[in-house]
């Protein structure tokens, strides 16, 4: 029907209805069924009371709600202008003398015609959408899908209703941790223990399970997929509640597990005297702005309010997109809002008359040393570039700042750098020596390192690689199948970066605390699952996705550590240690330092790894083995002996 054809339709039947509800009462007063009269003012104050409500009803917009979708502002409308209208009808009936009209039937007539008119709606609307799924289902020719919701909280109560709507999901349970839910009922759908969770979806033939858990229930999120992993359901997640409004949780907001919901952690506050210590007000560089963990550093620095941000980078398009990026942030800020100075800057930290410049015109506070060359084996394969970067480039830019006056030095470095077996790795521990060794000879600027492991989807990780292997049908290939590695999001790594690097007082090394190792294979395999595909192997000949073993990459190692020595202090923050580590002495250091530069000026890559092993506790090139006795025994007496702690 036309729009107003259905208004003046519901016209009628709220006259009907409120005209039942003056009847009512009326009826009650006297005791016998009213019979209305046939004229005089006792006629023209029953038929005013219907049509005053009417009025009011229309005033309030009222008509202009769908039916089909009232809800709490609809039935407020309505309450408001019955109660209003109420009101002015019984102004009518005071001032006619009331004319045979009782007083003891106006508050009356207002509470049944509110009730008449708003029950009325809601069976309207039940009818609807009843008929509704009804009329889908007979088009549609599918069943909606048995489905189970995991988290009966406010999400899963949002996003069951969502569901209800879109009418392809059909909720037997829900599932929640919480005791206190037990045999309840959330919206007529009955909550289960976790334990009930396998039995239920064999017994009611679920096929999907929406996993509806906040943002702050990382924990048992990963837990609750890694036991859906294991059951014959598809699975998807809802984003964390506070990334969307209340009222907006619908199945649109769906989406597929990631690598991500397994592998994270539940959030730990940050300290926000740590992160704006040596951030908010001063002027800050960013060495490797463009990567992975430049560029969230940049971000989380950002965020701090700085008073300028140096952006060095030697790449041109990384550069560009993190200044892009940055600059359409700042463009969004209130226009009373002091914006922090940006300045991109294309080179390299290894350019000392540019890092000087760059500290002395910008008046550098705080470096974040980020710039590095990270990948194993392309390092392993042009092993002087590595070092001129990552050792001489460092070198460069600490000296750099103790004769610029930068209050703090942050180092970002590696697990590879513990015990290391390949080029990078010792590159990065060399890096952390120079900066202890210059923390202990001078009292100027504080110098101290971040050591930690993998970010998930940085450009070096694993994850990327392996979905696009998947995208492409396969196969996914690992180095070997007891390959494991540390993981961290980026965002966690960046801030806790800023907060390590807020509690140095000179020459420590930060260790972030990164959780449970993963296993490479088992994380290709969940990967392989998560994209509803299968593993193809033995005992599955008709999977879709095959897993090749290529063998360690040159320099890799089985597994990787986080220390050196065995002695860690607790911090201000939980996932934040001080490792105790050993170091050289300047004096000494210096003139391994000067060895390398020529080796690495002359490409003599056998004097590179003589130095590299003489000063690098625990390098072996080319091992493949995990840490243990035999990684310790590898030090030699003369490295013991030249370590200080």
């Amino acid at each position: 029907m036309p729009r107003y054809h259905k208004r003046a339709v519901l016209i009628v039947v709220d006259f009907i209805l409120l005209s039942i509800a003056l009847w009512v009462p009326l009826s009650l007063r006297f005791g016998v069924p009213y019979v209305p009269p046939t004229g005089g003012v006792a006629f023209v104050l029953v038929l005013a009371a219907p049509l005053t409500t009417i009025a009011t009803l229309w005033r309030f917009k009222v008509y202009r709600v769908v039916t089909r979708f009232v809800g709490y502002r609809g039935t407020t409308q309505i309450a408001l202008a019955v109660g209003l209208s109420t009101l002015i009808w019984a102004l009518f009936v005071f001032m006619s003398g009331q004319n045979g009209m009782p007083r003891s039937v106006i508050i009356p007539y207002g509470i049944f015609g509110a009730v008449l008119l708003i029950g009325t709606r809601y069976a309207i609307k039940a009818i609807l959408n009843s008929a509704d799924i009804t009329t889908a289902r007979e088009f549609s020719h599918v069943p909606p899908k048995p489905t189970l919701i995991y988290g009966a909280g406010r999400m899963g109560i949002e996003l069951l209703k969502t569901v209800r709507r879109a009418r392809d999901r059909d909720i037997v349970a829900f599932i929640d941790s919480s005791p206190t839910l037990w045999r309840q009922y959330a919206g007529g759908i009955k909550v289960y223990p976790p334990s009930r969770l396998a039995g239920l979806i064999e017994s009611e033939s679920v096929c999907e399970v929406l996993v509806a858990l906040s943002g702050s229930q990382k924990q048992e999120r990963r837990e609750v997929l890694k036991q859906l992993e294991q059951l014959p359901v598809s699975v998807k997640v809802l984003p964390a509640y506070e990334d969307f409004t209340s009222g907006h949780v619908g199945v649109n907001s769906l989406r597929d597990v990631d690598v991500n919901d397994l592998l994270g952690r539940d959030p730990v506050m940050p300290r926000p005297e740590l992160l704006a210590r040596n951030t908010r007000g001063k002027s800050v560089l960013v060495t490797g702005a463009g990567g992975s963990i430049g560029a969230e550093l940049v971000r989380q620095v950002m965020r701090q309010s700085p008073r300028l941000v140096v952006l060095l980078e030697i790449s041109e398009p990384a550069l560009y997109r993190i200044e892009l990026e940055m600059s359409e942030a700042l463009a969004k800020l209130p226009a009373d809002v002091v914006k922090p100075r940006l300045v991109p800057v294309l080179g390299s930290a290894g350019d000392d008359q540019l890092v000087n410049a760059l500290l002395t015109e910008h008046r550098v506070e705080t470096i974040y040393h980020a710039a590095a060359y990270k990948h194993v084996p392309m390092v392993e394969c042009n092993p002087t570039a590595g070092i001129t970067n990552n050792v001489l480039g460092t070198l460069v830019i600490a000296k750099a700042a103790v004769r610029c006056g930068v209050e703090r030095f942050v180092l970002i470095s590696t697990d590879k750098a513990v015990r290391p077996t390949n080029i990078m790795g010792a590159s990065k521990r060399l890096s952390e020596l120079v900066l202890q060794a210059e923390a202990a000879k001078q009292i100027g600027t504080v110098f101290t390192a971040v050591r930690f492991g993998n970010v998930l989807d940085s450009s070096g990780s694993v994850v990327p690689r392996f979905r696009k292997q998947i995208g492409a049908g396969g196969p996914v290939t690992v180095t070997h199948p007891d390959v494991v590695r540390y993981f961290m999001s980026i965002s966690e790594a960046a801030e806790l970066v800023v907060q390590a690097g807020a509690m140095a007082t000179g020459g420590e090394v930060f260790v972030l605390q990164m959780g449970e190792p993963v296993r490479i294979l088992d994380l290709a395999r969940l990967m392989v699952r998560l994209s509803n595909r299968e593993v193809r192997d033995e005992s599955n000949p008709d999977g879709d996705i095959d897993i090749v073993f290529t063998g360690l990459r040159p320099g890799e190692k089985l597994f990787e550590e986080l220390l050196i020595g065995a002695r860690t202090e607790v911090t201000e923050h939980p996932r934040i240690y001080k490792s105790d580590e050993p170091f050289l002495s300047w004096n000494e250091l210096k003139h391994e330092l000067d060895v390398l530069k020529l080796a690495t000026e002359a490409h003599d890559m056998a004097a590179l790894r003589s130095v590299l092993m003489r000063t690098v506790e625990g390098y072996r090139p080319g091992s493949d083995s995990g840490p243990g006795e035999d990684a310790l025994k590898t030090r030699s007496d003369e490295q013991v002996l030249r370590t200080i702690h």
